[in-house]
């Protein structure tokens, strides 16, 4: 057993843990970070899949990310602009695809008239929220007790305005069922980007990639931390608060497998579903234990399919496509920077997500691909290469792409996820205010987590 001391162990090599690290190490503290997996990056994963670089997990960057966007700079990356000239698809609830351009989709004209009214009203309560402190929304309490789509359907009767505006926060963001969070939860997603109505223009949330791969802002970050970043070291136990839980009394004692390290303060850079996997001595406070009980991932399958050309360029069409109706409920071109071939990235998300996983692989790679060939024809349905990336099933995610919380849990409990606990601070998007769910969140919060343990050493204060 490995046996060190540091100023602060870090668990979680992702965006955020690396950026707190990073942080404090150039503020002259020393520092551990402890990554179960045996790669660093956690949602972040670029991979090499039967020849075809693939961004298994996060990949876009938009204008409004202002941390990930300086970090890229710092890092000496480039970013390329997403395909987007041509038409985008939309399929209706009879079936009938078309084709149209904007932002609003082309639906019956009072169904859009209800949709831009949706938008606007939206965005006039998201403009009401500060995103890092959305239970103080003057209307936070009722927000939060009802459903957002109860909260829809209390506006209007047009089903398809309904499904088509839950869309944007449902399967493409918290990846759970419109039933399942509450208007609140809505509202901070819309927040966290700036309005709600920079979450329906895909040209704009969805606006760049990293040449080479988004993992590269992790990989290059632990690469500046050199031996400080320990890889395959699940960290099972944290002793903190007590007289024996550091070499120098006080302080946490963080332990893995293999590792035993000593310090005077720890970041939690993971996930909070991940929280109970630790065995923490003495045991978290009753209002952390309650609090995480009623946090929970969604579920969404990213689906890669690559082709010896972008065809659907040929046809004129963009590779953006929606429906709330389809099985792939959105799709994008995907393709890499100056790759001759073209790749697109379609979503599955919730209960059909879940229900394709009562199939075999190849039943489920069927319906897949039947479901982008109704957007895109069927060249859509033989690609070259075909990956799905499961993230609920993956060991040290379980699920996508954030945690959110259950109705009643924002305003409840919305205002401690960041509160230190004694020296056991927290950091990662899924308690991001701006930059929700998003690398630009995880930044923002590694860096909130370093900036704390500075602040409480220069002012002296003991948080153990």
């Amino acid at each position: 057993m490995t046996e060190i001391t540091r100023d602060v162990v870090i668990v979680g090599a992702g965006a955020a843990g690396l950026t707190a690290a990073n942080d404090l190490k150039k503020a002259g503290l020393s520092v551990a970070v402890l990554e179960a997996r045996d790669r660093v990056g956690g949602r972040l994963w670029t991979d090499v899949i039967d020849g075809a670089m693939l961004e298994l997990g996060g990949q876009w960057v938009s204008p409004d990310q202002e941390a990930l966007i300086e970090t890229v700079a710092d890092l000496g990356l480039e970013t390329f602009s997403r395909y987007r000239d041509g038409e985008s698809v939309y399929i209706g609830p009879d079936g009938t695809l078309t084709r149209f351009t904007g932002d609003i989709f082309p639906v019956a004209e009072s169904t859009e008239k209800i949709m831009v009214d949706l938008i606007e009203r939206l965005d006039a309560m998201v403009a009401q929220m500060d995103p890092d402190r959305p239970w103080e929304h003057p209307d936070a309490d009722a927000l939060d007790r009802i459903s957002f789509d109860g909260w829809l359907r209390a506006q209007t009767d047009d089903a398809e305005a309904v499904d088509n505006i839950g869309l944007f926060i449902a399967g493409a963001m918290l990846t759970k069922p419109t039933h399942a969070f509450s208007a609140l939860q809505a509202l901070l997603m819309a927040a966290s980007a700036g309005s709600f109505s920079n979450l329906v223009d895909a040209d704009f949330i969805l606006d760049k990639r990293v040449v080479g791969g988004l993992q590269q802002v992790p990989v290059l970050l632990a690469e500046r931390l050199g031996d400080d970043v320990f890889v395959g070291q699940a960290v099972r136990t944290i002793e903190w608060g007590t007289s024996t839980s550091s070499a120098t009394g006080g302080g946490v004692t963080v332990t893995s497998d293999a590792m035993t390290v000593h310090a005077r303060h720890v970041i939690l850079a993971v996930a909070p579903v991940l929280y109970p996997r630790i065995s923490f001595v003495p045991p978290m406070p009753r209002l952390q234990h309650q609090m995480h009980q009623h946090l929970s991932m969604g579920f969404v399958i990213k689906v890669h399919a690559v082709y010896e050309t972008p065809f659907w360029r040929d046809n004129g069409l963009s590779g953006t496509a929606f429906s709330p109706y389809e099985l792939a409920h959105e799709a994008y071109d995907n393709s890499n920077h100056e790759d001759p071939r073209g790749t697109l990235v379609g979503f599955v998300s919730d209960r059909n997500a879940d229900d394709l996983f009562r199939l075999s692989a190849e039943e489920r790679k069927d319906r897949i691909l039947e479901s982008l060939a109704h957007y895109y024809g069927p060249e859509a349905k033989s690609p070259v290469v075909y990956y799905e990336s499961d993230w609920g099933t993956e060991e040290w995610t379980r699920g996508a792409y954030a945690a959110s919380f259950d109705l009643g849990g924002l305003s409840r409990y919305g205002e401690y996820l960041r509160d230190p606990v004694g020296p056991i601070h927290f950091a990662c998007s899924d308690i991001a205010g701006p930059g929700y769910q998003h690398v630009d969140g995880a930044i923002r919060m590694g860096r909130h987590a370093a900036s704390a343990i500075l602040s409480s050493r220069s002012e002296g204060r003991v948080t153990s």
